[in-house]
């Protein structure tokens, strides 16, 4: 069922009949609006995709860069779902590297550098190939809000043009341009990114809806030439000599494109110098910026103020592609003067003579509180309006893509009448993400860390595919025969697990204990055992069997906790509870439970300010509201 928080959503208008309808509009042309649109495709809705400028469908903003800890992660995921980030991600890659591979298997990551030209090329033919999706280039001005039984109903949106564009169910995917401020020292503008404009009348409108919304930063670093750059000072970052893809549909030969070194250098004593003598012409320390930059990825001035005891910074230098001389210089995001940013660049080594093809710069935007949403990213209060992104005061292009997935899959299953689509924490990154962010009130941009994942050991990169395409089958995001080749790998892991199990070695000892070993590994078994090597596994298929031995017990006893947890997380929260008169709970906990709404006992339990006695409370209180309820009935 879609549940309490999406009471309201069935009571829809009868469907108008304009020139322009489709299902479901999508706003936003970046990586959230890409999923959304393709999910909701998938599933056989007709979709519009509504962006400022068509050319820029796809593209990455910040850092050309796809995955990493707790996002290589998600894009796998992505990828299990059928969406399109990993395949869009391996055509386009130009490094790859599996990150973390010295330590445990649930924090290992992949990740790529992508050329951004082609990443955007490719991404606008994955939307352009989909069957039912029309592209609208313009500028949204606002929303098409019809009343309906006394509640706002999302009907559409309107563009600068004057026309109308009208949908059951309409996906805001706005990244960063929401009344977007860019900062560049002491210069203010307008706009969510170089060239682009701010969407004002969009913002108004949300607001209008009674949604509570706030103020975020982001940043970007400058770019430069790589003909200024000197190479031989730096050191070199080689991708993987034997690199892996993302989706597990790609297949040989990979990697597709020519692959390029990254190098690394660092900050130093002169650098951290001119920041911090200039630190009062930044626009974030001068008090320009209201809003709050990401704690985990802050500006190179912040990292100056905040570690004052440190004598260095790392900075890596990435191309940007194979046919441009522009590169991206990942540490270094600020929002000082242009000029300022010369001189500090410049005394970092291999930079000396840097040429400066863009500046860095900050953007402030507005976003919504997403304790507002339900776990399918519609607006409770709000029937047919959904958001995905940076709107939800998230970071990333992973996270946005995961979000987009998500709101997309349910806006075409709310339309179709269908059971709605939610991940919960112990099946996916998604899910851990959606379920934090609805649960809180984000006070920075949040970003996706394995350390968020209580279940991170049930949700690593190799196992994406057998956890989560059965799900996606099951609504159709991927088809049958998807779900087939799954199920045919899942069946080479177990036996080959089963006869490793089986296979006595020692007095006491099988193959499976002696794997367990911390040195020994599975290609070593295979030299010493013939019966090993005549399982014949391929890479991906032997790395899962030799984790699903080496980690048994551990991931026993995560599924053991998620067993436990299971009563709380299906216990539903009635919607008219009343928490203000609830006795016994503390008074940080009624005011929170009533701010935010949980739908579950689970998602209440990981409030801030909620302790386990108000939980315990709580489900006391829960019991004796339906055991009154029933009563009333039965009367």
């Amino acid at each position: 069922m879609w549940g309490s928080a999406m009471t309201n959503h069935p009571h829809r208008l009868p469907p108008p009949d304009p020139a322009r309808r489709v299902d479901v509009i999508v706003v936003g042309g970046g990586h959230a609006g890409i999923e959304a649109v393709l999910a909701a495709a998938r599933l056989g809705s007709s979709v519009a995709l509504v962006s400022f400028d068509l050319d820029k469908v796809g593209e990455m903003s910040c850092n050309p860069a796809i995955g990493g800890l707790g996002k290589g992660q998600i894009v796998r995921e992505i990828d299990a779902l059928g969406g399109a980030m990993g395949r869009v991600a391996d055509a386009t890659g130009i490094q790859f590297r599996m990150l973390n591979t010295g330590k445990g298997a649930a924090v290992r990551a992949p990740r790529c550098q992508s050329d951004r030209h082609l990443y955007r090329e490719e991404a606008t033919r994955e939307v352009r190939a989909a069957d039912g999706v029309q592209l609208v280039g313009g500028a949204v001005t606002g929303l098409i809000v019809e009343e309906h039984a006394g509640q706002d109903h999302v009907r559409g949106v309107r563009l600068e043009d004057g026309s109308e564009w009208r949908a059951g169910a309409t996906i805001l995917t706005t990244g960063t341009f929401l009344r977007a401020i860019m900062h560049v020292g002491e210069t203010i503008s307008a706009g969510g990114r170089v060239g682009e404009r701010s969407s004002e009348g969009l913002s108004g409108d949300v607001a209008r809806l009674q949604l509570k919304l706030g103020r975020l930063k982001t940043g970007t670093p400058p770019r430069m030439r790589a003909a200024s750059f000197d190479w031989d000072r730096m050191e070199i970052q080689e991708g993987d000599a034997d690199p892996r893809p993302f989706s597990y549909a790609t297949t040989a030969p990979f990697p597709r494109l020519p692959q390029v070194p990254c190098h690394v250098t660092w900050t130093n004593a002169s650098t951290h110098k001119i920041i911090a003598d200039n630190i009062g012409r930044s626009a974030m320390y001068s008090g320009r910026i209201s809003g709050v930059g990401p704690r985990y990825c802050p500006a190179v001035e912040d990292k100056v103020m905040r570690f004052a005891d440190r004598d260095r910074h790392q900075i890596f230098v990435e191309p940007e592609g194979l046919e441009t001389d522009v590169v991206y210089v990942n540490g270094v995001s600020t929002s000082l003067p242009a000029e300022i940013q010369e001189q500090f660049v410049r005394t970092i080594v291999g930079l000396e003579r840097a040429e400066f093809v863009r500046y860095g710069y900050a953007v402030e935007y507005d976003f919504v509180l997403p304790s507002q949403l339900a776990e399918t990213l519609a607006v409770r209060h709000v029937p047919g309006l959904f958001l995905a992104g940076q709107i939800n005061g998230t970071s990333g292009y992973e996270e946005a893509a995961g979000q987009g997935l998500l709101a997309g899959a349910n806006a075409a299953l709310w339309l179709q009448d269908r059971e709605p689509f939610v991940v919960a924490r112990h099946e996916a990154y998604i899910g851990v993400m959606v379920d934090d962010l609805i649960v809180t009130h984000p006070t920075e941009p949040y970003r996706m860390f394995t350390s968020r994942a209580e279940y991170r050991l049930l949700l690593r990169n190799d196992n994406a595919d057998r956890r989560l395409v059965p799900r996606a089958a099951e609504i159709g995001l991927v088809g049958q025969d998807v779900l087939a080749a799954v199920e045919r790998k899942a069946a080479t892991i177990a036996h080959a697990v089963s006869t490793l199990s089986a296979r006595f070695v020692e007095p006491s000892k099988t193959l499976a204990d002696v794997l367990k070993r911390p040195e020994e590994s599975l290609a070593n078994l295979a030299v010493k055992y013939p019966e090993v090597a005549a399982l014949e596994l391929d890479r991906e298929v032997a790395e899962s069997v030799e984790i699903e031995i080496k980690y048994a017990g551990y991931v026993a006893r995560q599924e053991e906790t998620v067993l436990r947890m299971r009563e709380q997380e299906s216990t539903l929260l009635p919607d008219a509870l009343d928490y203000a008169v609830l006795t016994g709970l503390g008074t940080e906990a009624r005011e929170k439970l009533t701010n935010l709404r949980p739908r579950t006992l689970g998602a209440a339990s990981r409030i801030e300010g909620v302790r386990p006695p108000d939980v315990a409370l709580l489900a006391v209180h829960v019991e004796r509201w339906h055991r009154e309820r029933d009563a009333a009935n039965a009367t």
